[in-house]
């Protein structure tokens, strides 16, 4: 389990559609695609959904190019706290800064050259031992949303 406290506040729009992808199931069953040692672990691409672990941790496949069939506007330059810190989750996107839509990752370490560049939309407050153990081919085994306001 991993626990991450959203920010609605500082990354609305992020926040918003990550809580809407994970009430429909979207996440259910696709596979971290993406493992960078002491950068990131990433996941959210409904293209490793069919495949198997091998060959996503293998790279067998158009892994990390699949979204939900929109993009959402980048928040980076508006949101105050957009801080890439360990076990920061922030959205991954192509070279357009408007083109993020499923894919996120977890920071495995400080990432300040990020902080301009990608939106932060939460904070692991749990479970930084399980993000550190993922790697690419691990499956997301489902997401659910708790509001504990």
């Amino acid at each position: 389990t991993i626990r991450v406290q959203l920010a609605g506040a500082d990354a609305p729009i992020h926040v918003g559609n990550f809580v809407e992808l994970a009430d429909k199931g979207f996440y259910d069953g696709l596979k971290f695609h993406r493992y960078v040692p002491g950068f990131v672990i990433q996941g959210g691409c409904p293209n490793t959904r069919d495949a198997s672990p091998a060959d996503v941790a293998a790279g067998r496949g158009r892994f990390g190019t699949g979204n939900p069939g929109y993009s959402i506007h980048e928040e980076y330059t508006t949101n105050p706290n957009n801080k890439h810190l360990n076990g920061t989750l922030a959205m991954a996107r192509s070279q357009n800064p408007n083109s993020a839509g499923s894919q996120f990752y977890f920071c495995l370490g400080d990432q300040p050259f990020l902080d301009d560049g990608y939106t932060v939309f939460g904070q692991t407050i749990e479970g930084q031992d399980v993000i550190d153990s993922l790697r690419a081919g691990d499956v997301i085994e489902s997401i659910t949303i708790q509001n504990e306001n």
